[in-house]
């Protein structure tokens, strides 16, 4: 194969063109909106001059599901606060108006709210009260708030983040925590239940809104990426709305059940068609196994091959039979482009321009499948790959490795 070269195709941006995160940002710029009362309403001359209209003063005592489940976990809804150090840009505009932008001042003087976003208050032990929210939430923070449901405002701590899931821990004091959510369980989820989201759209103004909506589809598989990450992730599509700032805020069954972590949401596709109605949160039994993780360990630990990777279907289709001589019926998988020295696929014997199609006979369509597959295993684990060497099918052994803390610059992705 010397001398041969892959002819790459440019790959589209498909469904993450229109994906985006549910928290909402600030900046110095921000225009100010002002609230104007509108004149009380008149009631018309002579509509109602006997004075026989009257209030009904028997109430509505019916128990309420979806009130019942929101008065369950809404004391646990936090507001989430990214304190970001301002910019110099920022402390002329501010000197502008007034403001002290003395460097001298303390570091906590000079910060200031970035974006807002949502979080549930999920464990409490001793003197300390733990948080989950999104990461994109916190990324970027240099300090963290978080107001409580009471609009009490306490200073937060970051146990641990994971950009994969996109999900991150935070922990404060327990003094003033008085509910703590309880989570269900997202794989006995069904299309059509009941569920409502919970947080602070547009920020904490609104706090502790709830939207009300169904499950559009328990497992829906979204390509989502990120400087970390780029996975297929299996997330939870609902319609109830998610706007900005609901981001790290609960999703809700009628039993009062946190059953995923509000994430993001669809807003537009490829072409610009705007889309309502398409929200996505991460499973709860996703987000507990990740935060278990978090707090034990204050980072994730996955495994790894080791390898550069590029998706087979972004390869010439000529190259495919002339360079890689695979059969015209494999169409899907990943190429290795690049092995590690001393990493699980090096000891394996994997080579350049090996073509991946299967982890322990589950198929990989893409770069996406392969980590999706690979997250599953842990350090340590023998896993089958089914791959094509010049176009010969063989199964190899690899013991999986740790993954690096974070993945070198390449034009290929790295696994």
């Amino acid at each position: 194969m010397a001398g041969k070269r892959l002819i790459v195709k440019v790959a589209g941006v498909g469904l993450l063109a229109g994906l985006i995160g549910g928290g909402v940002s600030y900046g110095v710029g921000n225009a100010i909106v002002t609230h104007q009362q509108n004149e009380a309403t008149k009631v018309p001359s002579g509509s109602n001059k006997s004075g026989g209209t009257k209030i009904n003063k028997n109430e509505d005592t019916k128990s309420n599901q979806s009130t019942e489940a929101y008065n369950a976990v809404k004391g646990a809804v936090v507001s989430v606060i990214n304190k970001q150090t301002s910019s110099s840009d920022d402390n002329d505009i501010l000197s502008m108006f007034g403001a002290d932008s003395d460097s001298s001042s303390s570091n906590s003087s000079s910060l200031q709210t970035a974006s807002e976003g949502s979080g549930v208050i999920y464990k409490k032990s001793g003197n300390t009260a733990y948080i989950v929210t999104n990461n994109h939430v916190v990324s970027g923070a240099s300090a963290l708030q978080v107001i409580m449901s009471n609009g009490k405002k306490v200073q937060a701590e970051l146990v641990g983040t994971d950009a994969t899931t996109d999900l991150a821990v935070l922990k404060i004091s327990s003094a003033n925590v008085t509910t703590v959510a309880k989570f269900g369980n997202s794989n006995s989820i069904k299309a059509g239940q009941d569920v409502l989201a919970i947080g602070s759209p547009m920020g904490s103004e609104y706090a502790n809104t709830v939207t009300k909506g169904i499950i559009s589809a328990p497992k829906r598989t979204i390509s989502a990426s990120s400087s970390n990450s780029g996975t297929n992730t299996t997330v939870i599509q609902t319609d109830a709305a998610i706007n900005a700032g609901n981001s790290g805020g609960p999703l809700v069954n009628m039993a009062g059940q946190v059953i995923g972590i509000n994430s993001m949401k669809l807003a537009s596709d490829n072409q610009g068609t705007s889309v309502e109605g398409m929200g996505f949160s991460i499973p709860s039994n996703e987000v507990v196994r990740v935060i278990n993780q978090l707090v034990a360990n204050g980072k994730i630990t996955r495994p790894s091959l080791g390898i550069e990777m590029l998706d087979l279907s972004n390869v010439d289709g000529d190259d495919q039979q002339n360079v890689l001589k695979l059969p015209k019926s494999i169409t899907k998988g990943v190429v290795v482009m690049k092995t590690q020295s001393g990493s699980a696929a090096d000891q394996a014997g994997i080579q350049k321009y090996d073509v991946i199609t299967k982890i322990n006979n589950k198929k990989v369509n893409d770069g996406g499948d392969l980590k999706t597959q690979l997250y599953k295993y842990k350090v340590g684990d023998t896993i089958k790959l089914t791959l094509y060497r010049q176009g010969k099918q063989q199964t190899v052994s690899v013991k999986l490795t740790q993954a690096a803390s974070a993945d070198s610059s390449s034009s290929s992705d790295n696994q």
